[in-house]
């Protein structure tokens, strides 16, 4: 304890009863035909949070002719842009009105901090709104330059049914950066949150009814992989899947929708690294570097869980980091001091051990932390802030996703060996450079094998920039006009002017 700085529990005002969480399905709300539900615990807290309907094929399925029946009825895909822009407008001034009441759901379920649960939130509306930005401005191509007697135009057209699946560590932002981009293109949509994730999902679909969205343009079904996420992976009726979490679940999302050849977006795991150069400016550096492995307790495709660092200044960053991170506030998620929460799972705190654990048996050295902690005032789960020295590029710490509050600390000598390391990961989803020498950050930035290359910051993100990985952090981009992109299908139009045309057939 000596070691971390831990918040204290707080007097809050738990939720007296859970969460009621039923399927949306052609705008009515309704449970399961057999019954039966399914409850999360609070990770911080311990108290029954939400208890949810628990689909099975038969919700999915009709989930699924729901958004099929509107999307081709036209009812969305084929009114103007400005109509889809008006409402998309709409959701995002309600989800700011219910900020408070996500937030406290968001918190509960996740054991992520509620400060953060809250910016996350209002920052959503933002991604709403500037996806009604590009229902308006979307358009095609047209080729004038053909010959006088042809014409040609590309249209942009919605791909049609997206299934969306989310993961637990974000769930309302990654399905903002999925949903209203979706619905800005036209297309409908069937959702399924994570089962340990669902409230805040449902909590939307009521703010998409109260905003006037006609029914069956979104349908949501709770519940598990199987068998409602593998059937929406699979559905002959479903055009597109659109799907954030583990790479190992993302394979088996890609095989089941290649049976249809439907298209597959797919953001996935990654395993970060920052470089940090000599000339770099070491107390900024360091900071990012903190926050970059404890933000979101680490359970973030973006963490930052490896530094490689020149050799000559790694004691002198190490200490710094180690610094820093005692004083980061773990503890109570409904404490709005907190910054480190409760770790979502039993399951998943015994994984993250098990790496640390690996890792010494390795020869890695843990300068800080390396296990689990308990909090005075609370029965939930939670992990000490932790930094293993030592590491070496074949360690399972130094290439696979933690997905915790642990940082690997490898060295380097010069750019090509940095770019080496930066590069030796089956991932690609993120990376950073920090150095005072532009050109030493272009170099990096032109040669990392990652989605997005950040240059003295970490996870400064906005709506018009692109999002996604190389390798095996998946496909597809998301947010920007890339992100709606992802859900048009192009057709091209191609005309003749007048009957120019010479005769194949001839007489």
């Amino acid at each position: 304890m000596s070691d971390m700085t831990m918040t204290a529990a707080v007097e809050a005002a738990l939720p007296k009863a859970p969460f009621e969480g039923r399927h949306l399905i052609d705008g009515i709300w309704r449970g399961s035909d057999n019954g039966e539900s399914f409850d999360r615990t609070s990770p911080s807290h311990g108290i029954l949070v939400s208890r949810s309907a628990r689909a099975g094929r038969a919700e999915t399925e009709a989930a699924i002719g729901a958004a099929r029946k509107a999307f081709d009825d036209g009812r969305w895909s084929r009114i103007s842009g400005k109509e889809r822009a008006t409402l998309l407008l709409k959701v995002a001034d309600l989800i700011e009105a219910n900020v408070e009441r996500m937030a406290l759901l968001e918190t509960l379920e996740s054991g992520k901090p509620i400060s953060q649960a809250r910016g996350e939130i209002s920052g959503a509306a933002d991604l709403w709104r500037y996806a009604a930005s590009l229902a308006r401005t979307m358009h095609g191509d047209s080729h004038n330059s053909l010959g006088e007697d042809m014409l040609a135009m590309v249209l942009k057209e919605p791909i049609g049914v997206v299934s969306i699946i989310t993961p637990w560590n974000f769930p309302f932002w990654i399905l903002s950066q999925k949903l209203p981009f979706a619905l800005a293109a036209g297309c409908t949509c069937v959702i399924k949150p994570s089962e340990m994730t669902p409230s805040t999902t449902v909590i939307l679909g009521e703010l998409l009814l109260q905003a006037g969205l006609p029914v069956g343009v979104v349908n949501i079904v709770l519940g598990f992989g199987q068998p409602v996420g593998a059937l929406m992976a699979e559905h002959p009726d479903v055009d597109m899947v659109s799907f954030t979490g583990s790479t190992a679940v993302g394979k088996a999302i890609a095989a089941a929708a290649s049976v249809t050849l439907k298209k597959v977006a797919l953001e996935l795991g990654g395993k970060n690294p920052q470089v940090v150069f000599p000339d770099a400016d070491l107390e900024s550096a360091a900071d990012a570097i903190t926050f970059g492995v404890y933000f979101n307790a680490g359970e973030c495709c973006n963490s930052g869980s490896r530094i490689i660092v020149h050799e000559d200044i790694a004691d002198t960053l190490v200490e710094k980091v180690v610094a820093l991170s005692k004083k980061v506030a773990f503890g109570d998620p409904l404490n709005p001091e907190t910054q480190v929460g409760a770790i979502i799972s039993q399951a998943h705190q015994e994984k993250i051990a098990g790496y640390v654990k690996d890792a010494l048996a390795a020869g890695a050295r843990v300068k800080l932390g390396g296990a689990p902690v308990s909090h005075p005032g609370l029965p939930g789960r939670f992990f000490a802030p932790t930094v293993v020295t030592g590491v070496t590029a074949d360690m399972a710490i130094a290439r696979e996703e933690v997905f915790g509050p642990v940082l690997s600390v490898l060295t380097f000598r010069t750019l090509e060996e940095a770019i080496a390391l930066t590069n030796d990961a089956a991932y690609g989803l993120s990376a950073g450079v920090w150095s005072e020498n532009v050109h030493t950050c272009l170099a990096f930035a032109r040669r990392a094998e990652a989605g997005t290359v950040w240059t003295n910051t970490w996870m400064d993100g906005f709506p018009e920039v692109a999002f996604g990985g190389y390798k095996q952090s998946g496909q597809g981009r998301e947010n920007g006009h890339y992100g709606l992109e992802e859900f048009l299908e192009i057709k091209s139009v191609v005309m003749r002017v007048g009957r120019t045309r010479s005769n194949w057939v001839r007489a």
